[in-house]
């Protein structure tokens, strides 16, 4: 069985280690645990995990974040991937900052990753993995504090949350979404 992993984020420096490209970030530690490399491809950069006799497919799409569903379509029908089997990783300004919250299906919630992908694959009942990145902005700050790095203290404690994201990809590509939900929802 295959399974698609998306991190979203923006491609360019510019936005390397800030909190919207959170879904880069994972994909990087997946990647680096799994001793994996990603290569640029069509509509992205590609790496390719097995992990107890599964494939695990890791995209990070260079289409910018509001045209994310572009490299997903695309990608699901390269690889023969059902919606079931794919996993979107996104920033969620809603969730206090490293909260894990996985869900089966749901609205975009604003997010204009989501919202390309929900628009382009033609439904909203697809699993994500939302990462909280808080809201701790200023009235009218919103863009500048989600395209913005993350704090010191943030950094630190980084390094926890991405290896418990590491472990629910895994646990994704292997048990039912509600067990998936259970076991780290509470993390």
């Amino acid at each position: 069985m295959k399974y698609l992993i998306v991190g979203l984020g923006n491609i360019g420096n510019e936005y390397d280690n800030t909190r919207h490209n959170i879904g880069f970030k994972v994909l990087d530690v997946f990647a680096k645990a799994s001793n994996i490399f990603f290569e640029t491809n069509r509509l992205g950069d590609l790496a390719k995990a097995k992990h107890r006799g599964r494939t695990i497919v890791l995209l990070k799409p260079n289409t910018f974040m509001n045209l994310s569903g572009k490299a997903v379509q695309y990608w699901m029908q390269a690889e023969k991937i059902p919606i079931d089997n794919v996993l979107i990783i996104t920033d969620d300004l809603a969730l206090p900052f490293g909260k894990i919250r996985l869900r089966g299906k749901g609205s975009d919630g604003g997010h204009n990753g989501l919202k390309s992908i929900i628009e382009t694959v033609g439904t909203a009942s697809f699993p994500r993995l939302r990462f909280g990145i808080s809201d701790e902005f200023t009235k009218g700050r919103q863009i500048d504090y989600v395209l913005g790095k993350w704090t010191a203290k943030e950094e630190d404690l980084l390094g926890d949350r991405m290896s418990i994201c590491v472990d629910a990809i895994k646990s994704f590509s292997f048990n039912p979404m509600n067990r998936v939900m259970s076991e780290f929802n509470t993390k």
